[in-house]
C-alpha cells in the first residue's frame, strides 16, 4: 500500500506541471465533443434501439418509466464510448510524453530495455479497449438492476485502467519477461492502482483529469516496481 500511495502522490504533483495540464484536458475534451457530435445526429436511432433491449411493463400508462431507461441506457453507453476514446487517446499519444517526463524526473538511472514498444503498447491498449468496449455495451442492460450500477461500471473501469496501463507505462523500460514477472507479482497493486482511477473516473468534473492521473499513476507504479526489481536481481538499471 505504501508504494500504491506513494504513486497517487506523485501523480497528484506532477498534474500541477504546466507542460502535463495540456495532456490533462485535450484527450476527455476532444472525446467528449466528439461522441456529443455523434449522439446528436443518431439520437433517435438509438433511443429506438435501446428501447429493444429494455423491458415492456404489461401496465398501461407506464411506458413513460421503458422511454427513460432506454434514455438511461444510451447515456451510459455514449459515457462508456467518451471514456474509452478519452483513454485511448492518453496511451497512444500523451502517455509517451508523460513516460519521457516522469522518467527524466523521478527514473533518470532507470535504461530502456523495451522491446518493440510501440507496437507492445498499441496492441495491448487496442486488444484491452476491445475487450471493455464489447463488454460494457452487452452488459448496459444489467444497469437497469437497482444497485448494479453503483458497481458493475466501476469494476468494469478498474480492469480496463489496469490492463490498459500496466502494460503501456512499462513498454518502453520493461522487457518481455520483466512484464511478465511484474504482471503476476504486482497485480494486486495494479488492479487496485486502476479501481482508484476509476473511482475518479465517475466523480464528475475529476473525471475531466482521471485518464492522465490514472496514467500517470501507473507510470511511477510500474518504473518503481521496475528499478525495485532490477536492484534486487542485481542487473543494470
Amino acid at each position: 500500500m505504501i508504494e500504491l500511495f506513494a504513486a497517487f502522490k506523485k501523480a497528484a504533483r506532477d498534474l500541477t506541471r504546466g507542460d502535463i495540464l495540456w495532456h490533462v484536458f485535450w484527450p476527455p475534451l476532444v472525446a467528449a465533443a466528439f461522441w456529443a457530435t455523434v449522439a446528436f445526429a443518431v439520437w433517435a436511432h438509438g433511443l429506438a434501439l435501446m428501447g429493444e433491449i429494455v423491458p415492456q411493463l404489461p401496465w398501461a400508462g407506464w411506458e413513460w418509466i421503458a422511454h427513460w431507461a432506454a434514455v438511461f441506457l444510451l447515456l451510459a453507453a455514449f459515457a462508456t464510448l467518451t471514456y474509452l476514446t478519452a483513454l485511448l487517446l492518453v496511451a497512444v499519444v500523451a502517455l509517451p510524453y508523460l513516460i519521457d517526463h516522469v522518467a527524466a524526473r523521478d527514473y533518470p538511472d532507470l535504461v530502456r530495455h523495451g522491446e518493440n514498444a510501440f507496437w507492445r503498447s498499441l496492441g495491448n491498449t487496442l486488444a484491452a479497449s476491445a475487450v471493455f468496449l464489447l463488454g460494457g455495451l452487452l452488459s448496459l442492460p444489467l444497469l437497469l438492476i437497482p444497485g448494479v450500477v453503483l458497481v458493475l461500471p466501476l469494476l468494469w473501469t478498474a480492469w480496463l485502467n489496469q490492463r490498459t496501463f500496466r502494460v503501456d507505462a512499462l513498454a518502453e523500460h520493461a522487457t518481455a519477461a520483466e512484464l511478465k514477472q511484474l504482471a503476476a507479482e504486482k497485480g494486486s497493486t495494479f488492479y487496485m492502482a486502476g479501481a482508484g482511477g476509476a473511482l475518479l473516473a465517475h466523480v464528475p468534473l475529476l473525471q475531466l483529469v482521471a485518464p492522465v492521473f490514472t496514467a500517470l499513476v501507473f507510470v511511477h507504479l510500474g518504473l518503481a516496481a521496475l528499478r525495485r526489481l532490477r536492484q534486487a536481481q542485481g542487473v543494470q538499471l
